[in-house]
């Protein structure tokens, strides 16, 4: 089967607010579940170059230069196409719920608009649909002002302000524009009526309008300011306004190794992920994000009790996620296969996530709103369920499919649970067992200092009694368990950086994991290893890391999940773990840098 002939980092995100596209350099639409995040693709491309589906764009230029921007502030994507004959763009949106409403106009959609620049060009345009994750071709049918396709359970409108032909489950144009003149494309959903000229320009207008009303509630103001807010801007496009939940990334299955069986669906909310996210944006002021998300997880939380406890991921709407299962007739992303759906992790059993999920609670009620009656009845709930459990094995962070195992991240956060529900206790005059929870608190502390150290050089090591390496150690300092200069953390800091790090990438871990293939340099782990440098007091070797961290992302500022040796993205994108970590990177050190920056132990 054919190979992708775009990579991973080729590519804008767009969105709103439900789901996402990716729009290639090229002016290709080659990824998009519709009618959320988490449907079905119908553009798949990406993942099956000449089957998965795509809406093209071509400009006839010879030799054009591809450029990508963002208009500044916003999420609306401009691709140029830029030759000695003649020049074009594209400007790709899709309105958010607020932009609708001020243009009039209630159903989703995904716009396209054509200007040429310079010259005349001759463009060919084509929409092939795939439904079902390229399972099913859509019927297709004329309609006024366009075409409909139509599927066995979706169907599509698309029009234009240029004849379309229709062919077998595709539509295609093919035209010519002079300087000035631009043409437009509307894909949505099935019931909207026929747009017209006054109705696209509305509509681009109250987007950028919308994206940068909310660009302007930020209250960050420091260095690498517009990095930072177009990594904020990023994870906003992963949020649900329905929902209030927060995916991992964008994609599913695409591979953190070529070639390998790392090929997972990210396209869930993960409650670490999540509850970090949550940080990120009430770092830099963005506080209905954080509240949106915390009733989303109360009531996910109001559900469990001591034999049904929280699960590591749910899908967006809130449900169970779906176990895996497998598209064997798509070829996948260079030969990457299988490809996945759905995810099993999801029955794992990680206790880290409970120390990351009350973290969040406890910033939230220190920036935001105060914790309902009810929602401490479920703080309470959840630290009963880490005493109970904080001593057994789990799978970790990593998600390691094997045998459970003594993590010391796993504890580390166990730690963080009771420790943040003691300080929201304390903060809030709350009513709760505070002598137990204290000693339960201190057990674990005792536990890691002892158990949890390598046994000829003393720095903390991966599992209980092991002598191996992880980078979620890195978190120790940032959750406040060590003090940054505390000999026995700068030991182990040192030994990430001479075993985990190479060249400003950083490895999760090097050992074996039951897994074919050798995966990336985990973006996430450069920006917590700056921040862990920033924080030593290390501030030269901060500054040189975080710019060969920048460095990885693509030409718009988004980070995949991994990188590979040359530095170029692996794994699914963009991946909200990595944009949060460089934003609490950056922020940190930021503050650091300040002559006047005085230590704050308060978390």
């Amino acid at each position: 089967m054919a190979e992708s002939l775009r990579t991973i980092g080729d590519h804008g995100i767009i969105g709103d607010l439900e789901t996402v596209a990716l729009v290639a350099r090229d002016g290709t639409i080659d990824y998009l579940c519709w009618p959320a995040l988490d449907s079905p693709t119908i553009f798949a491309d990406l993942l099956d170059n000449g089957k998965g589906g795509a809406f093209e764009i071509k400009p006839q230029l010879d030799n054009p230069r591809h450029l990508q921007l963002y208009v500044p502030d916003t999420n609306v994507l401009i691709t140029r196409f830029m030759a000695e004959s003649g020049s074009a763009e594209v400007a790709d949106f899709m309105p958010q719920p607020e932009a609708r409403m001020r243009a009039g106009r209630c159903e989703r959609g995904l716009i396209r608009r054509l200007t040429v620049t310079s010259g005349e060009v001759t463009f060919t345009v084509r929409c092939a649909p795939r439904f079902d994750y390229a399972r099913h071709s859509p019927e297709v049918a004329a309609t006024e002002g366009g075409v409909c396709f139509k599927g066995e359970e979706l169907s599509l409108s698309l029009f234009a302000s240029i004849p379309l032909d229709s062919h077998a489950a595709e539509a295609t144009a093919r035209f010519t524009l002079s300087k000035g003149e631009s043409a437009w494309f509307v894909l949505g959903e099935s019931t909207m009526p026929p747009p017209d000229d006054a109705l696209v320009s509305s509509l681009i207008e109250e987007t950028i309008k919308a994206w940068r009303s909310w660009h302007d509630k930020s209250t960050y103001n420091g260095r690498w300011r517009e990095h930072v807010l177009r990594s904020a801007l990023a994870l906003k496009l992963l949020t649900s306004a329905r929902h209030g939940s927060i995916a991992a990334a964008a994609t599913f299955s695409l591979p953190e190794a070529l070639g390998s069986e790392r090929n997972w669906d990210y396209r869930a909310t993960w409650i670490r992920d999540a509850s970090f996210t949550v940080y990120a944006f009430m770092r830099l002021g963005f506080v209905e994000e954080a509240e949106h998300f915390n009733q989303w997880v109360s009531a996910r939380v109001a559900k469990c009790d001591r034999s049904s406890p929280l699960r590591i991921m749910y899908a967006l709407d809130g449900s169970a996620m779906a176990d895996e299962s497998e598209l064997p007739h798509l070829a996948g992303y260079a030969e990457s296969r299988p490809l996945r759906i759905g995810n099993t992790a999801h029955a794992q059993t990680q206790l880290d996530i409970f120390g990351e999920l009350l973290d969040s609670v406890y910033l939230s009620n220190k920036y935001g709103s105060a914790i309902s009656h009810d929602g401490w009845e479920h703080v309470r709930t959840i630290v009963d369920h880490v005493i109970d459990h904080w001593q057994e094995p789990d799978a970790g962070i990593w998600e390691i499919r094997s045998k459970p195992r003594h993590f010391l991240h796993s504890r580390l956060m166990c730690w963080v649970a009771l420790d943040r529900a003691i300080r929201l206790a304390k903060k809030r005059s709350l009513g709760s067992p505070l002598l137990a929870w204290t000693e339960t608190r201190d057990a674990i502390a005792s536990d890691i200092w002892d158990n949890f150290r390598h046994p000829e050089n003393g720095y903390f090591v991966q599992e209980r009694g092991g002598t191996e390496l992880d980078a979620a150690l890195l978190m120790m300092p940032l959750v406040r368990f060590v003090s940054s200069s505390d000999p026995v953390w700068l030991k182990t800091l040192d030994a990430i950086g001479e075993q985990l790090c190479d060249d400003g990438l950083v490895y999760r871990y090097r050992g074996a994991d039951g897994l074919e293939g050798e995966e990336g340099a985990f973006t996430t782990c450069t920006f917590w290893y700056v921040e862990c440098l920033a924080r030593a007091g290390r501030l030269q070797e901060a500054q040189m890391n975080l710019a060969k961290g920048l460095a990885y992302a693509n030409h718009l500022s988004l980070f995949a999940e991994e990188v590979d040796v040359r530095g170029l993205p692996l794994g699914n994108f963009p991946q909200a773990l990595s944009h949060l970590a460089f934003i609490s990177a950056a922020y940190f050190l930021d503050r650091r840098l300040d002559p006047a920056y005085r230590p704050n132990w308060q978390p």
